[in-house]
């Protein structure tokens, strides 16, 4: 079993910047890749990026050039992993809950969420 805490959620001004992190603790080693996704109220949630457990990352257009997800494999001798998405240049339509979820691959596949954590951009 794997848990999932998000966290750097916030109200930022359009233009500005947050960074979102993503901890992961428990059964660590299972974890095959991570993920931040949004969701606004009454929509699908929605990937925004990823990173696989080899470091290659995925991103929805939108937030190509602006976004920037990364995996610190450091902490994992310590047994959590950390995955940070830096986001810069904030839109207004970036404005979600956002949800990390980490993809667990053993005998089973099943992905793990966090609770979800607020970005809100102001114009």
């Amino acid at each position: 079993q794997v848990q999932v805490v998000e966290s750097g959620g916030g109200l930022v001004q359009a233009g500005g910047s947050l960074r979102l992190s993503c901890a992961a603790s428990g059964s660590i080693f299972s974890i095959n890749d991570m993920g931040w996704y949004r969701q606004a109220p009454g929509k699908a949630r929605e990937l925004v990026a990823r990173i696989s457990k080899d470091g290659v990352t995925t991103y929805a257009d939108s937030v190509k050039d602006r976004f920037v997800v990364s995996r610190n494999m450091i902490i994992q001798a310590y047994g959590k992993i950390m995955v940070d998405l830096q986001m810069n240049s904030l839109e207004r339509e970036d404005t979600d809950v956002y949800y990390c979820k980490a993809n667990w691959v053993a005998r089973i596949v099943q992905d793990f969420w966090g609770q979800g954590t607020q970005v809100t951009v102001s114009s």
